[in-house]
Parts: structure tokens; sequence; C-alpha cells
């Protein structure tokens, strides 16, 4: 059995289970450390029984990680129905095993954010040329009502001017056709839950009895719906621990409300507050800086970090003259620390703000041959063109597939919009069969009939067919030609922005080919080799991104800021330290500088050994070179801590405060001017 020490105040925070705990958890801090071994204490110690655990985080890797070290800690037999799990996971779980009561069939459809964007596009009977970010706006409204648990007709009510009004009404719409198509969307995962617990005090009364001690990681990334799932989860007597920073709040585009710390006070008088502020990952120096810089923010809770590790380099700031300038240079050190220092490249980290700063980089990187991977990037199987011929795959495997039904239905388009697949929706869920069963069935003639209803059965021919010959013959063929009637490739070039994207995109369908022709040929002793192929290719959908996450690469991470929370790195590099940049245009304009200014604190506070931050004299925007401004964030960081590379005299910590602001003045009066 591992043995795991623990600080006094980690220890505190495992052994106070008699009363709601709120942990307040510094970066670096060892949270995970006090949740896995509270878990254990509770399992060991307390009386209660694995099942009758949940904890819930942010990332399928946070769970998989704290699933892991527990199983570890107290062994494979004694953690047996143990839920670890995401939010969203918990809330597919409750879904599940509450069909009955929510009226959905068991095999309901999980809409991904294509699907949505597809089926908001689809009701706004727009054509193809439809202005992309309009729509993917009302898809974002939609998102926040649903995450602050406004349901459509309270929306219409509440609507304000035109857009507002526009968006309720097309949310009313997509909520009706959800539910005809047996379907929800990923906010549903949370909403959906709450509001069954809240309504219906026996399913809420049974979910007590199940989880009886819960657990939340990253608590102040909770959305409005997430914190009443989580009071409704625990009930009045609150058996919980939540781990959270009000520092690392960096998800307010997406509901998080780190006020949810502060309700918790509230909520719950009794509330514990336990805090962690010993830091086991920075270098003193970089944690001085962090610190000094998340001052001149409000804060919920006060807190300082502190460490006994040694004092460390100063931070570098690393003036560049362009964008171009900025990833040669930052590629030139990565290269000759890699030769000179015996440096591993898995141990570089290189942040930016946005996903458009990768770009440069990834020339440079490839240019000098510097292995690397990006964080976030889109999988094989998470593209649309592969997504929407994995479709046709399943469907002819197994036609009780409504997801995939759904998804192809009208993939090219064959007249079978919305209105039509709602009616076909309906009666399927009234008889309790799929929706390709519905089809065929005489009695459909009452609820869908003219253009809509020989459009359905015309793609069930098409189907049915096809999958009929694709057990009898030459798989590959078969599915080569029902790819060719209907028009796929052509599909691909009237909807994509150039022949060239056209181009990729069919290419990533004929590899997708070749595995099937692949796979048929490993397969050719089953009793159904197409079908035993596209399981396995399923199998390798549901993995892919996992065994991306697993891999230990010698690699050199890129990431955006917001994807390197939770993670730590010997050597990071910060590229675009600028005003506009970071902080964001977006975030100064809309008076939210202190949440940039927390983006500017998770990412110095990732860096264990040594941090760089780079500021370009000019950068590329928007097609053309203009001035950059040095962000201010470099002005609140401790100047003595700072090492601007054109110093070389030593300097009292005095002179180089005094030197670090002339120039940063200097800088602003320059490119101002």
């Amino acid at each position: 059995m591992a043995v795991v020490r623990l600080n006094p105040q980690q220890d505190k925070a495992v052994k106070l289970t008699s009363s709601p705990l709120l942990v307040l958890a510094g970066a670096g801090s060892g949270k995970t450390a006090v949740i896995t071994q509270k878990i254990v204490h509770l399992i060991r110690n307390c009386g209660y029984q694995a099942k009758h655990i949940a904890a819930v985080t942010f990332t399928n890797k946070a769970a998989k990680e704290m699933k892991a070290r527990v199983t570890k800690l107290l062994g494979e037999g004694n953690t047996g129905g143990l839920t670890v799990s995401t939010f969203h996971n918990l809330g597919l779980n409750i879904i599940k095993r509450e069909c009955k009561a929510l009226g959905f069939r068991p095999n309901f459809t999980i809409f991904d954010d294509q699907d949505s964007f597809q089926l908001i596009k689809e009701l706004c009977k727009k054509n193809d040329d439809t202005d992309k970010k309009e729509l993917l706006d009302i898809l974002s409204q939609i998102s926040r009502w649903k995450n602050d648990l406004i349901l459509p007709d309270e929306a219409v009510a509440s609507a304000d001017n035109q857009d507002l009004l526009l968006a309720a009404k097309l949310y009313e719409a997509y909520t009706r056709s959800l539910r005809a198509f047996n379907a929800v969307d990923f906010d549903d995962l949370i909403l959906i839950p709450t509001l069954l617990l809240r309504d219906n005090s026996m399913v809420r009364d049974k979910w007590h009895g199940r989880i009886r001690y819960l657990l939340v990681d990253e608590y102040q990334d909770t959305n409005t719906s997430q914190y009443e799932l989580v009071k409704l989860i625990t009930g009045k007597f609150g058996n919980f621990t939540v781990v959270g920073d009000d520092d690392q709040s960096i998800y307010s585009w997406r509901g998080a409300q780190p006020k949810n710390l502060e309700l918790l006070q509230t909520d719950y008088p009794n509330l514990k507050l336990v805090k962690l502020e010993q830091n086991y990952r920075s270098a003193g120096r970089i944690l001085k800086s962090a610190n000094v810089l998340i001052q001149n923010n409000e804060h919920i809770f006060e807190k300082k970090l502190w460490s006994d590790k040694h004092y460390g380099e100063p931070i570098r700031i690393l003036s560049v003259k362009n964008d171009n300038d900025e990833a040669d240079r930052v590629t030139k050190e990565i290269l000759s620390r890699r030769i000179n220092q015996n440096i591993a490249y898995k141990n570089f980290a290189i942040l930016y703000r946005g996903n458009h700063q990768s770009r440069l980089l990834e020339k440079f990187l490839v240019d000098k041959q510097i292995p690397y991977k990006i964080s976030g990037t889109t999988s094989f199987f998470a593209r649309a063109e592969i997504k929407d011929v994995m479709a046709y795959f399943r469907l002819l495997v197994n036609q009780d597939d409504d997801n995939a039904f759904i998804r192809i239905a009208n993939v090219p388009r064959r007249e079978i919009g919305v209105s039509t697949l709602e009616k076909l929706g309906s009666y399927a869920n009234h008889r309790h069969i799929s929706l390709f069963d519905a089809i065929f069935e005489s009695g459909l003639e009452e609820t869908l009939s003219g253009r809509g209803l020989t459009s359905v059965r015309r793609f069930g021919e098409l189907i049915s067919k096809a999958s009929d010959n694709v057990k009898r013959g030459d798989s590959l063929a078969v599915i080569r030609e029902m790819l060719s009637y209907i028009g796929y490739q052509g599909f691909l070039f009237d909807n994509s922005s150039s022949p060239k994207a056209a181009d990729f995109r069919w290419s990533n369908v004929e590899t997708l080919l070749s595995w099937i022709e692949s796979g048929l040929e490993n397969n050719k002793l089953s009793d159904d080799p197409f079908a035993e192929t596209v399981s396995k290719l399923c199998l390798r959908e549901m993995l892919d991104r996992g065994e991306q996450e697993e891999e230990d690469a010698n690699e050199v991470q890129l990431m955006t800021l917001h994807a390197s929370k939770g993670l730590e790195f010997p050597h990071v590099y910060m590229v675009g330290m600028e005003e506009e940049l970071l902080p964001h245009k977006s975030s100064i304009e809309e008076n939210n500088v202190e949440e940039e200014r927390r983006l500017a604190y998770v990412g110095i506070t990732r860096a264990e050994e040594s941090l760089a931050i780079l500021v370009a004299q000019k950068r590329q925007r928007y097609g053309e070179m203009v001035d950059s401004v040095p962000s201010r964030f470099l002005e609140e960081m401790p100047q003595e801590d700072l090492d601007w590379e054109e110093d070389h005299t030593p300097l009292s910590d005095q002179e180089k405060r005094d030197k670090g602001k002339d120039r940063l003045a200097e800088m602003r009066k320059r490119l101002m001017s």
C-alpha cells in the first residue's frame, strides 16, 4: 500500500467530514492528493461504501488520474461502484438511469457541437452561405440560458430586444426538435438532471441514498446549473468537499461563476474553510511574481502561496522585433538548451493566448526538426466528413442507431428537413421503436405525408439495400458505390471553403476507406467482416483522444493558456505578452481584465524551474504589421525579479525596479507616438 505524506492543512482537509467543506487550493498545492486521500479516508475510516461516494471534475483525464490514484491506494477490490467522472458524465449517468421518469427512450442520442450547429442552421431555414458567426452566437446564447436554468418559455418572456427574441424562439424550436429526435445536447447533460432532481422528490431521494458524499474539483469553474446540481445531490446536510481557487477562474465565457465559492457561505452557514497555500511546483521567484501580479485583483478569499523550494533564476523578458522573430527566438533557445543542457523536449512548453499564435511556431519547429505536440487539435474521427461517413457505416451495421440516422438523414440534402424528422421522431417515440423502423410502418402515413414521406422511405430503401449488399458481396465496392450514388464527394466540394479544402476532406474519407479495406482483410474469417470492422473503428474513435492524452512522447508542448490549467512543465515560454493579446482586446473592451490577469497567473504558475516571457515590438494583425504595446501585467510583476535580456551589469533590487519601470514607460511612449 502506497503511503502519502500530507502537510497539516492537507491533513485537516482530508479528515474534516462532519460539515460542508471548501478547500481553497492554490496553484500546485496538491489538491488532487487531498481529494484522493479523502476518498480513501471516507471508505477506510468513516464507514462509507465506495458505491456511495462520487467525485467530479471537468476533464476525463483528471477523472481518470484520480480514479487510478484511489485504486492504487485502496486496492482493486475496494473501489467497486466508486464514481469518479466529469460533471457531464455524472449527468449522463443520471439521465440513463432515469429515462422513464424523463420520458426518453433508452437509446437516446447525444448531439455534439456540429450536430447542434446543423440543427440551428436548418431551423433558421437559411442557405449554406448564412453568416456562421450569427448562428454560433445564437447557439452560445442558448447555451447560456441552459447553464442559467432558463427554459425556452422563460427566455421568450424575458427577451428585451429583437435579437434575443429571435434566439429565444429558436431555442423553443431547437428544444422541440431535440425531444422529437430522442436527443440531448451537451448542456442538457447538466440541465436535465438538475431540473429532474429539483422537481421530482422521489428521484431526488433516490439519488440522496445513492450518493452520500460528493467531492468536487475545480469548483471555481462551475456554472449556475452545476452549482444547483451539487446542492440537489448533497441535500440540506451538505455532505461534500469542494476544492477551488478563485485566482484560477478563467472560464467566464462558458458560464463559470467564481462567485459560487462565495455563495457556499450563504447556502451552508456551517461551511468550513481550509486553505492550501504551500506550493510544491514552482521556484520561489516564479511564485512571488505570480503572487504580486494576482494581488491586483479583488479577492473573495485572501491567500498567499509559499514554497520551500529554491528561489530560482530570474524571469527573463525577451524583447523581439516581430512575431516571426519571436518564433525563431523560442525555437532556437529550445534547440540550444536541448543540445547544450541535455534537456528533453517534453520538458518545454510554449503557451499563448490564442490558437492562431501557434502557426508560426509550428513552422519554425518543423524547420528546425523539433518534435512537438499541439494540445486541443481536432482528432481524425472528430472531423465532420469522417463523422458523416462513419454514421453511414454505423447505420448499415445497426439500423437502430438513431444517432447515426439523424446525422446523415439529410447529408447530402435529400429533402428530409427538420420538420420531417420531428414528425418521424414523434411517431417513433410514440411507438417506442427506432427512427429507421418507423419509416416502414403504415401508420406513419397518418403523421407524415407528401415529399417528406417519400424522401424518408427512399432513404430507408437506400440503407436497406446497401446493408444487405455489404453482407453478400464486395463490401468495399458496395460502400464506394453508395458514396458515389449519394454524391458525397460533390457535397464536400459544395460545402468547403475552397477546392483545396474539399480535396483535403475527401482525402480523409479515402484514408477511412483504406482502413475499412484493411479491416475487412483482417476480419475475413468473421461471420460479418464489415460489422466487425466498423465495430473496431467505433472503438478506435472512442479511444482516439484518450490515446493522444496518454502519449508520453519526447515533444515540445504547445497549447493555449486555457488548455494549460492543471498542467506543469519545467521550462515555460509565454509568448505575446502585449496589450490587446494578453490582456485580450475583447476583455479590455468588456472591462474584464481581471480574468485576463488570472489567465496570466495560470500561465506563470505552470513553470517549475524557468520562465521566459516574450514581447514583440510589432505583430501581424489582420494582414498588416502593427506596433505592439507591452502588457500592463509586466508592470504589475516585481521588477527586481525580471531580467530584461540586455541587462548585464549587476544592479540592486531597487535599481532593477526603477530600470524596469523606466524601460516599460519608454517602450510605451515610443510605440504610442
